[in-house]
This record gives C-alpha cells, sequence and structure tokens, in this order.
C-alpha cells in the first residue's frame, strides 16, 4: 500500500504523546471526537491520554490525567455530554495554575494538546502555548524539571475543535453539537404544534444563545416560525405593532396557532433585553390571544449526538491529529473546521478575535457589521427567512407575468416539501405565478395542475414524504401530453425535485428541445433522494434524515444486546447501487464493516472481517456491527453473510440480522434537511428568474442553451449551477450513480476507528488558510445548515 508508506513516514507519531480534553460547556458529539482522537492518535503509533475535567484536571494533575487504549473509547459515539468531564477552571486564568498544569504535562511527557470547547477554552490553550517556555524555565529554576527535559519538550502544539451547541464561533460554518441541539428545538417545537392548533394557542419558545442568534435563526426557519428575535439583528422600532398585526393576520387567515422564537439573548435597537414573558405579555394585552411560554434551556444541551454532529466530530478528530503530526514549533495554534464540505484549518486566534469583534459590533449598535462578521451562512439564513416568513404586500412585488410549476419526481424524501414551500413563496416574492403539480411528470401529462399561493404552503416545513405526490414515470412517453399542458398553462420555467429520475428527466427535456419549443424554457433540478446517488452534488435533500434514521436504529439494536453474550450485528440498508447511506451510516454508528458496491469484495475479505471481529470480542468488546448495501453483491446478500457470520463465529460470537427498510424514507425531515432544501430552493427560484428575465424576447421566453438546463448542487464549498448535459460524463447510468463519489474517502476513516490497517490518504486533509470575512464565494455554499 504505498499510500499507507508514504503516510507512516511523514506522519508518523511515534514517540510522541497527544492529550485530548473537553473544556466549557459540554454539546453532544464531543464523545465522537474523543474517540476519533484517541483512535487515530494509537494508530499512528502516539501514546493518547485524556484529561478529565477540563483545565481543572490539567492543573490538579494525579489521575486526572490517564493514558487512553484502544477500549477506552469503546460505546461512547451515541452518548451526549462528554464522558471524560468538563469544568470552568479558575486556577488556569492565573499564571500559578499554569505553571502547575505545565509542570504535569511534562511529567507525562505530552507536548501535544486537542482542546474541544469555545472560543474562551480555545483562547486559554493559546496563552498556555505562548507561555510554554517561560512556564518551563520557571520550573527548570524551581528545580521541578531537569536540562534534558527543558530541551525534549521546548515546544508546545495546541489544535481546536469547536465544542459548542451555540455555533457562535466565527470561521467555521457549524460547530459540535449545534445540530444536535437543533434536533431537540424542533422535536419540541413539533410536538408544540399539535397542542398549539388543537387550542388556538400562541407559544413563544425560548431557546439557548446569550451573544448568538444562530439556534434561535436556524429553528425559526426549520419549522416556519412567525417572529424570531435575535441579538445580531434587533428588530426595528415600532416591531410590536408590526410582530401583532402578522400574528393577527395569519389568524384571520384561518391559522390556528402562531409560533414566536425568542433568543436567550435577544435584544432591541437600543440594546435592552426582549425576554420571552415579555413578548407574551405584549400578545396578551394587544391581542388577546392564549399564549404561553415554553424554556427549552438546558434540554437543548443533551440527548444523544445527531448523526451530523458525529460524522463531523469524527473527522474533525483525525483531522487534529494530523494537524498535531503536521506542526512545527513555528506553525501557530490551529483550529480544524468545516467549510462546506471540506476540511480547513484556521489559526486560532484570527477566529477568536472575529468572533470578539462580533461582540463589538453589538455592544456599539453596529447590527449589520455583527450579522456579516457571523459569516456567509448566518447571512444566507437570515436574507432566506426574511424572504419566506414576510410576504410583501401586493403593491410592492414586481410584475413579472411568467409562470413557473414545480414538481416532485422519483421516490419521495424528507425535505421535499421545505423546498417546494420556499420555492412557492420565493416565487410569489419575485412576482411569478406559482404552479403545483401532483403526481410528477405522470399528473403533468394529465393536467393534474394548479395555481398555489402563498397560504397553500403554510406548515408544510415540517412534513415528511410528498405532498404533491411523487411519481418514477419519464417524461419521454408523455412528450406530446406535456407539451400541450405547457402551452395551455403558459408554463414559462420548470423546477423539478428528485433524484436519479429527476437528473434523467431533465436530460429528456433538454435532448426533447429539437422538436418541441414548450421545453426552451429554463429548466432547473434539485438533488432529492435519500440514496444521495446523484452527479453534480456532494449531498442531496433527505439523505440527513436517512442516515439519522439509521443510526438511531443501529444504536437501539445495539443497545438490545447490552448484558448478554457476545454478539454481531448484520444491517441491511437502502440506496440503490450506492453505499453512501451504509458507509457514512457506519461511521456515524461505530460500524465495524461497511459492505458497498462501488468497493468490491470477496469471499477472503469477508472471511477476514470475521476473524478481525473474533479477535476483538476477545476483549471487552462485546457487540459487532456490519451494515451492508442493498445491492452491494448480487451473490453475498445479507442471509449468505449472516449464516457465514453465524458459522464462522460459533462459539465466540452470535449473530442477528435486520433489514431497515422503508424507514429511513419515511418520518419528520431532520433540520438539516429542511434547512437545505429551504435555501437551495430559494437559490433555484432566484436563478429561475434571472434566466426568465435574460431570455424574454418577444414577448415570449425561449431559452434552448445548456446553460439554461441545470441542477443545482453543492460541490466541496460551493452551491454550484451545473449543466445537466455536462453531467452526462460523470455519471454510471446502468448502476445509476456518479463516477465519482466524495464520501469514499471516508471509508478508510471508518476503518482505521474499528481498528482496520488500511491506508489513509491524507492529500484531502485541511490546509492552514486566514479567516476572511465572507471567505466562501458562494452565497450560504455549506454542509451546514
Amino acid at each position: 500500500m504505498p499510500d499507507n508508506k508514504k503516510f507512516f513516514e511523514n506522519l508518523s507519531g511515534a514517540g510522541k504523546a497527544i492529550a485530548v480534553l473537553t473544556s466549557g460547556g459540554d454539546a453532544q458529539g464531543m464523545n465522537a471526537a474523543v474517540r476519533a482522537v484517541v483512535r487515530m492518535g494509537i494508530y499512528v503509533g502516539a501514546k493518547v491520554y485524556f484529561i478529565h475535567e477540563g483545565y481543572q484536571g490539567m492543573v490538579d494533575g494525579g489521575e486526572n490525567i490517564k493514558e487512553a487504549n484502544w477500549e477506552s473509547v469503546s460505546s461512547m459515539l451515541q452518548v451526549g455530554g462528554t464522558v471524560i468531564g468538563s469544568a470552568r477552571c479558575k486556577d488556569f486564568r492565573t499564571r500559578e495554575g499554569r505553571l502547575k498544569a505545565a509542570h504535569n504535562l511534562v511529567q507525562k511527557g505530552i507536548t501535544n494538546l486537542c482542546v474541544i470547547g469555545g472560543d474562551g477554552s480555545l483562547t486559554g490553550a493559546n496563552l498556555f502555548r505562548e507561555e510554554w517556555s517561560g512556564l518551563l524555565a520557571e520550573l527548570l529554576q524551581q528545580g521541578l524539571i531537569d536540562e534534558e527535559a527543558t530541551q525534549k519538550y521546548s515546544a508546545l502544539h495546541i489544535v481546536g475543535m469547536v465544542g459548542s451547541i451555540d455555533n457562535d464561533f466565527c470561521g467555521t460554518d457549524m460547530t459540535i453539537g449545534t445540530d444536535s441541539a437543533l434536533h431537540r428545538i424542533i422535536e419540541v417545537v413539533d410536538a408544540i404544534m399539535t397542542t398549539a392548533q388543537s387550542h388556538q394557542r400562541t407559544f413563544v419558545l425560548e431557546v439557548m444563545g446569550r451573544h448568538c442568534g444562530y439556534l434561535a435563526l436556524v429553528s425559526a426557519l426549520a419549522c416556519g416560525a412567525d417572529w424570531v428575535l435575535i441579538p445580531e439583528m434587533p428588530p426595528e422600532d415600532g416591531w410590536e405593532e408590526k410582530m401583532c398585526q402578522k400574528l393577527s393576520a395569519k389568524r384571520a387567515g384561518m391559522k390556528r396557532l402562531n409560533i414566536i422564537i425568542v433568543a436567550e439573548g435577544a435584544i432591541d435597537r437600543k440594546n435592552k433585553p426582549i425576554t420571552s414573558e415579555h413578548v407574551k405579555d405584549l400578545v396578551v394585552r394587544c391581542l388577546g390571544f392564549d399564549t404561553r411560554v415554553t424554556i427549552l434551556g438546558h434540554v437543548q444541551r443533551g440527548g444523544t449526538p445527531s448523526a451530523f454532529d458525529r460524522i463531523l466530530a469524527s473527522r474533525m478528530g483525525v483531522e487534529a491529529v494530523l494537524a498535531l503530526l503536521e506542526t512545527t514549533a513555528n506553525t501557530p495554534a490551529c483550529v480544524v473546521s468545516l467549510c462546506g464540505n471540506q476540511s480547513v484549518r484556521l489559526p486560532l486566534m484570527e477566529c477568536v478575535q472575529m468572533t470578539q469583534e462580533v461582540q463589538k459590533a453589538m455592544d456599539e449598535k453596529r447590527f449589520e457589521d455583527a450579522v456579516q462578521l457571523r459569516g456567509r451562512s448566518f447571512q444566507n439564513n437570515l436574507k432566506t427567512y426574511k424572504l419566506l416568513a414576510h410576504r410583501k404586500p401586493a403593491s410592492e412585488l414586481p410584475v413579472s407575468n411568467f409562470n413557473v410549476a414545480v414538481l416532485n419526481v422519483g421516490a419521495p424524501a424528507a425535505g421535499m416539501n421545505a423546498a417546494v414551500r420556499s420555492a412557492v413563496r420565493v416565487g410569489i416574492s419575485e412576482g411569478h405565478k406559482m404552479f403545483a403539480v401532483n403526481d410528477g411528470f405522470e399528473g403533468f401529462s394529465k393536467g393534474q395542475i394548479k395555481e398555489v399561493n402563498w397560504a397553500d404552503v403554510g406548515g408544510w416545513t415540517g412534513q415528511g414524504g410528498s405532498l404533491l405526490g411523487t411519481k418514477r414515470t419519464l417524461p419521454a412517453k408523455h412528450l406530446d401530453k406535456i407539451a400541450e399542458q405547457m402551452r395551455k398553462y403558459n408554463i414559462n420555467a420548470l423546477l423539478v425535485i428528485g433524484g436519479f429520475e429527476a437528473l434523467e428527466c431533465l436530460m429528456q427535456l433538454y435532448e426533447a428541445r429539437a422538436s418541441y419549443e414548450e421545453f426552451c424554457i429554463p429548466l432547473c433540478m434539485l438533488p432529492a433522494t435519500i440514496s444521495n446517488n446523484v452527479p453534480g452534488t456532494d449531498l442531496s435533500i433527505g439523505a440527513d434524515t436517512a442516515l439519522n434514521a439509521i443510526v438511531e436504529t443501529c444504536d437501539r439494536i445495539k443497545q438490545s444486546a447490552s448484558g448478554t453474550k457476545r454478539r454481531v450485528f448484520i444491517i441491511e440498508t437502502m440506496g440503490g447501487y450506492c453505499g453512501y447511506l451504509a458507509s457514512v451510516g457506519g461511521l456515524a454508528a461505530g460500524a465495524d464493516a461497511a459492505y458497498i458496491y462501488e468497493e468490491p469484495f470477496d469471499i477472503r475479505d469477508l472471511q477476514s472481517n470475521v476473524e478481525h471481529l473474533t479477535e476483538k470480542m476477545k476483549t471487552s468488546i462485546q457487540r459487532g456491527l456490519i451494515l451492508r448495501n442493498e445491492n452491494s453483491n448480487e451473490n453475498y446478500t445479507t442471509d449468505f453473510i449472516y449464516q457465514l457470520y453465524s458459522e464462522e463465529g460459533r462459539g465466540v460470537f452470535d449473530c442477528r440480522k435486520n433489514v431497515l427498510g422503508h424507514m429511513q424514507q419515511g418520518g419528520a425531515p431532520s433540520p438539516f434537511d429542511r434547512n437545505f432544501g429551504t435555501k437551495i430552493s430559494a437559490k433555484a427560484m432566484q436563478w429561475i428568474s434571472k434566466k426568465l428575465n435574460e431570455s424574454y424576447r418577444r414577448g415570449r421566453v425561449f431559452a434552448n442553451t445548456d446553460d439554461s438546463a441545470c441542477l443545482l448542487g453543492m460541490r466541496r464549498r460551493a452551491l454550484v449551477f451545473q449543466p445537466v448535459v455536462q453531467l452526462k460524463n460523470e455519471t454510471d447510468f446502468v448502476h445509476r450513480i456518479p463516477k465519482e463519489q466524495w464520501w469514499l474517502k471516508l471509508r478508510p476513516l471508518m476503518k482505521i476507528l474499528a481498528k482496520y490497517k488500511t491506508s489513509y490518504d491524507v492529500s484531502d486533509s485541511g490546509q492552514m488558510e486566514h479567516v476572511v470575512l465572507n471567505r466562501s464565494k458562494a452565497s450560504g455554499a455549506t454542509a451546514a445548515i
């Protein structure tokens, strides 16, 4: 394995000691990060230590600093909070406390620190690093260490990972714990909506975010809240009257409930706090509505981490170890971060300084600057919320006279309805008439088309499946009838939301342009499929919800074996020929292996896996987890693998099998899918408006260029419109998958964390960059929400 050899030659951790600690407030996913640091550290030959109770444990030393082994981090992936403990530490803020901490680290030979925490914890780590040589000199002077130790441990290396549910750290799109906190909030909002509807109540929900409104803003976007109050962008003076007018108008429009979301740090333009109680009293006094307050509090910190947080934390943990191995005495302390779908390394203090600038801007009432400093993702969320939540009066809308149709194609995927809602409302805001098509192109050919207005899509964001109805029927057989319906309704643009079939549909319409002028209009596709098998995009609407269903089920299945004899579970996932769900679900659930079509395997590989599991079962590990993609191999079926493992593991472990089936397709969409669908749909509609204006000539729309039939997908760091004709060469049409898939690079990561020796490609690891304001060119291009 040449890659593996290169990796160990250049990045061996032999002779190095790495310590990992969690500090400040806890966040779901911290344990996944700790697990990744420990296992990757051991994998590269380093000694890895836990520092219990954060900086307090570093100052106190003794039993608080313990060497970790492989089994130390077993069964912690699905546990919320932090298993190694976290504490606020006053002692570490003093020079004397940091001197004790330095002495304790030198005694263990530790010169590499991985700190998981917020900006305060990371600032403290950087100060510790800057003082290190002075602290060693002082310890030498006091006779606590000798000259040899001073030379041997002369430099302290720091890498940070941001663990914070508030997502308040500049430079990273998403911090560990934020997605899980959004899950908790949305679960509560969805539950409250049912009781609010029953009693025609208004609910005021207070969410965390003392200095950052991210949770409030994104949860408002994800549930379609009527009003949101955040510290970065206080409402204009007179907001009370505007809010009450909007709530009253909603009730007059036959809506039975109102949801208002308030960040705990919400303020007005004079920097005075706006509390949830104040908002409640306002609604009762002005409107007389039955109003209740719900303060979510620490519920948002609790519970198991989401699939997104487990994957993010695992990727960042491995990246942190690589960064520590590559660091030199002159390398500044860095934070491993996420930009779009790409790992990056950023100078720690640049991020901290920009984070502090946000608070300074808010204190000085420079609220526009505060929003800008938060970054593209935050700005895009705020812009999209304003666009969808507040309908402009008809007199303020542009008059376009364009008709735009939206439809779903292929299998249903959670988040489709959020995308349709967003398209309809943005389209109306752009001055278009919006038409909804039922049952895909089959319904299109039958004339199942109707105009939809703003209120028709209210409450769609949290609905699973496809409310429009969706079919796999391709348009090729019905081109005459579809063209006839397009003439009848004067359709000027088409937005297709769906999976691989949607791509085929767009390609067929593009090719039919030579024969049908009706298809010479702007055509746009949004990828929506749980399989995540559409070329031209790293992520699809619906895949995150399916991953969470898989991970939650795997957690329960593994837990069912606790206290019993050693057991291995064989789990079959959906995905057609695409192994995304099996591979990434395996990484998030802590699987020992994942069998997929893209990575051929034979009986020798199966035998090797059985032997590997047998070896692991002789230690304290009691459970094994194997995932298999449904079409990974026509001969090595789930039944075959189950029988093979049962026979070969006889006397060491027994086996159980589960086929997850359509439960992966059902359920309410995750916060990620709601917001991803909402934002890319808004962007698609703005693109359609631009194309309509460009192609409108002599009283009609005519668009027949390659770039007028596009798929909008996320590629690494950017949301990109790609002509579907160009995607042909990137597609394996027989197996309905892209020829190249980014997530295959995550498979060695899963194997390493499962204790397999494998090659690991470090060419895609993050490189040191600088924090620049609005560094991503694509507005809102983010794997984050």
